[in-house]
């Protein structure tokens, strides 16, 4: 058995029909030569035989949920050697002509669902049909199971740096059997962890105590954004979500990026946040309401060390996005300082920061305070503490390959709630930051025209740095 940390188990309290919460990603594969007839029909058996040699190489292939009697407690993982391929990896065929606004609207469609908690929290969908003969190779885990950084490891599991021949189902080890553990160890199991945290608060006190005096120190001398406030604005992002969802993927220059990054003497991620906050004031203009106060990114921070092995490992930077500012050149440099104190109040306390606490009781407190939760955002009742999600993932700078086939695109397909109806997770790729944005439906339909304010707000900040 393994425990879930209180952090990795939120995600499961969390989770609603209107609020799936797994994380996901788009790939888009380039076939390894001119496609021809009768292709395309082969490349679902190639992936599903590659990727059952595979799964081997990452634990939370074969993982799934063991409740705790009664919910007592936050569930564990425990070992599931039979795993059904047939349910999780599956086919989609795009009719025809098979466009990328087909292929996005599938995506949103595929991320709609919830996964089943009685088989490991995976799956994956194989996606042909596409005009150009891409591959569509659309993938989605539970935020229980993994972070950003997380989703980056499961990837370099299936992938390679070079084009190899696909691998066959043989090739994966003999799997375990599973053997489903008692009642009597689960509770014993709980209990132990239980006392095991309460141990660790009472030694991380002294840590909390220095922490505090630390981040007062960067609250008096960090800089500040002009014009700051304790909460953003009321925008149509922040209302309760339905369950349907639209998705879009957008490649900006990697390079570009850097070279604005440079001319303004300012961080990549800095870059990206004024990208973002761009396109957002073209996209609410006319929307008073929403440009009343600059809007804020919750912005996820890992807090991963060396040896962790929690599945999430994070925190959540709030940074002011400066979207009343109307130059964008002073709105990156206010974003400059927002993300600078941001990052500053967060590594002062970072060894403080808990992502693991005691779980006897959790899951009946979170069965009740979840849908009350909701209610609240649905009736206004809740300040907009953030306005929309913004991601910024590393990922590799080299071409990678799922069997024989190149990686041509990886979009983020990342999860929204009640009150965010706006994701926007960024991955960088072999010389290209790539965009996915999900949205709920209702909240923000033409999320196409975000995509192409994004595109131009990048496109503003390229020329001001060429002609600085």
């Amino acid at each position: 058995m393994k425990h879930l940390s209180a952090l990795d188990a939120l995600f499961l309290h969390l989770e609603t029909p209107e609020t799936p919460m797994h994380v996901g990603s788009l790939l888009v594969l380039s076939p390894s030569s001119k496609p021809r007839r009768g292709r395309a029909a082969d490349a679902y058996s190639a992936i599903r035989a590659h990727l059952a040699g595979r799964l081997h190489q990452a634990p939370v292939f074969s993982r799934r949920l063991a409740a705790m009697p009664f919910d007592l407690a936050n569930p564990v993982w425990v070992h599931d050697g039979d795993v059904d391929l047939d349910h999780h990896v599956r086919r989609l065929r795009l009719s025809a002509p098979g466009t990328t606004a087909q292929l996005e609207t599938a995506v949103a469609r595929l991320h709609e669902g919830r996964l089943d908690r009685d088989r490991p929290l995976w799956q994956f969908t194989v996606i042909e049909g596409l005009a150009g003969g891409e591959v569509g190779f659309y993938a989605k885990i539970h935020h229980a199971a993994l972070d950003g950084q997380g989703g980056i490891a499961v990837a370099q599991a299936l992938l390679d740096t070079q084009p190899r021949a696909f691998a066959k189902a043989g090739d994966a080890p003999d799997a375990a059997p599973h053997i489903a553990p008692s009642t009597a160890r689960l509770l014993g199991a709980a209990l132990r962890n239980t006392v095991a945290q309460y141990g660790r608060i009472a030694r991380a006190i002294p840590d909390a105590v220095k922490a505090a005096g630390r981040a007062g120190a960067v609250a008096m001398t960090a800089p500040r954004a002009p014009k700051a406030s304790a909460v953003g604005p009321v925008t149509p992002l922040n209302v309760a979500v339905s369950g349907k969802r639209v998705f879009t993927g957008l490649q900006v220059s990697l390079s570009e990026a850097k070279e604005i990054a440079k001319a303004f003497d300012v961080k990549l991620n800095d870059v990206v946040l004024a990208t973002c906050a761009g396109a957002l004031r073209l996209q609410f203009a006319g929307d008073r309401a929403a440009m009343a106060k600059a809007m804020i990114g919750a912005v996820p921070a890992s807090l991963r060390t060396p040896g962790d092995t929690a599945a999430n490992s994070v925190t959540m930077m709030l940074v002011n996005l400066a979207t009343t500012v109307k130059d964008p050149v002073k709105r990156l440099a206010a974003i400059h300082a927002a993300s600078t104190r941001a990052k500053m109040l967060t590594g002062s306390v970072k060894s403080a920061i808990p992502t693991d606490l005691p779980s006897l009781g959790v899951p009946w407190l979170m069965a009740a305070v979840t849908p009350l939760y909701r209610k609240a955002v649905q009736a206004r009742r809740v300040p907009p503490v953030a306005n929309v999600i913004i991601s910024n993932v590393p990922g590799p700078q080299v071409p990678l390959f799922l069997g024989e086939m190149r990686l041509a695109a990886y979009y983020p397909v990342s999860a929204i709630t009640h009150g965010l109806a706006l994701n926007i997770t960024i991955i960088s790729y072999d010389g290209s930051l790539d965009y996915g944005l999900v949205a709920c439906r209702r909240a923000l339909p033409g999320l196409k025209g975000l995509a192409r304010h994004l595109r131009a707000a990048h496109g503003e900040l390229l020329t001001l740095a060429r002609d600085r």
